[in-house]
């Protein structure tokens, strides 16, 4: 069978070049050789790590922030418990066994799980068991109920377009080849609709990314908690308005060139947070750094409960990972947290308006 970069190089040479957005997507989603089809890739021995296979405590604040969330809204039940892009199950199960202790949270709560990727499945059942219900997508998590929600780096993985200003117009940069390899290109310059915000933001020669697939996403969300109550946390990297080319590759936890092995390396780009707020119909909060959130939440009393039962290298390990999460030069600053919930409603605890 032919690898991805046989496939894609064979398209382009039928089709002409593609774009950033359709390369992506083959990327990570062919059925055969995409990267999340294919693969577990998290932990030591995959590409990546995210924070909840760093330490259980981060699971543990997100669980106790939606149930205080769920108390403030009156205890509703029953109510759908969403993940988007659950990983291992890892985040699920922190959520789930820190609050067990929440009188009537368990009971009332759905547990439903948005993932695409047979091979994470397998590992999210291993971990859950038949527990939760499994999508493909959002639009078949139950509309009638209220949502609590997380995505913790889902939204960074989606496809985006890049564009380079030219002038009032914009030309999209495009997957093409070169002496018989993958390379990049530039389409003709065109006005674009979606990026008349950002003419007042950029000059001639800067690059700006635009994810299509994001708006649907959020709209839905923050319609189903709109209507029927709940809150959604969507903690990724990224900032208010993205500006420059954010695309990596990381493979075994290293960077390397997007091009050079189609399917084989994780893609994403860092999420702008100002259109997802802008595309909710739900209120919002402020954007708030992942170490303000946490240690609003509590995490570092939570730290040094679980440190007083370690020592030596145990000891050594957690405060890394206290660390890793929360301090300004490692994720702290660079992951943010955007929350969702009902207008008129208070936004869910670590969070502002």
């Amino acid at each position: 069978m032919a690898d991805l970069k046989s496939i894609l190089l064979g398209r382009i040479a039928q089709t002409g070049p593609m774009s950033l957005s359709d390369y992506m997507a083959e990327c990570l989603l062919h059925p055969d050789h995409g990267y999340y089809a294919t693969r577990d890739p998290l932990g030591a021995e995959g590409d990546f790590t995210t924070a909840p296979e760093i330490s259980q405590m981060f699971g543990e604040m997100i669980g106790l922030c939606l149930a205080q969330a769920w108390l403030d809204q009156g205890r509703p039940a029953p109510f759908t418990l969403a993940e988007a892009g659950p990983g291992r199950g890892t985040l699920m199960a922190d959520i789930l066994r820190a609050t067990r202790a929440v009188p009537a949270f368990a009971e009332a709560a759905e547990v439903h799980l948005i993932e695409a990727s047979p091979a994470l499945r397998d590992k999210q059942r291993a971990l859950l068991g038949d527990t939760p219900t499994w999508h493909d997508s959002l639009t078949t998590l139950p509309e009638d109920q209220p949502l609590f929600f997380v995505a913790n780096e889902f939204f960074d993985a989606l496809p985006v377009r890049q564009f380079i200003r030219t002038g009032p117009a914009w030309s999209e940069r495009m997957v093409g080849t070169e002496n018989e390899t993958l390379a990049w290109g530039l389409g003709k310059p065109a006005p674009h609709p979606a990026l008349l915000h950002r003419l007042e933001d950029t000059k001639d020669g800067d690059l700006v990314e635009f994810c299509p697939a994001a708006a649907p996403i959020i709209q839905a969300i923050g319609a189903r908690i709109e209507a029927n109550g709940g809150t959604a946390l969507i903690i990724d990297y990224g900032d208010w308005r993205s500006l420059g080319d954010t695309l990596q590759a990381l493979s075994a936890h290293e960077p390397v060139d997007p091009l050079d092995s189609p399917g084989m390396a994780d893609l994403t780009t860092h999420v702008d947070f100002e259109a997802l707020a802008n595309a909710t119909p739900s209120a919002h909060s402020r954007l708030t750094a992942q170490g303000v959130f946490l240690e609003r939440l509590g995490i570092t009393q939570r730290a040094q409960t679980l440190a007083a039962r370690l020592s030596d290298a145990a000891l050594e390990s957690h405060i890394a990972a206290h660390r890793r999460l929360t301090h300004p030069h490692e994720m702290g600053n660079l992951f943010k947290v955007l929350a969702l919930f009902p207008k008129g409603k208070p936004p869910p605890p670590g969070c502002e308006t």
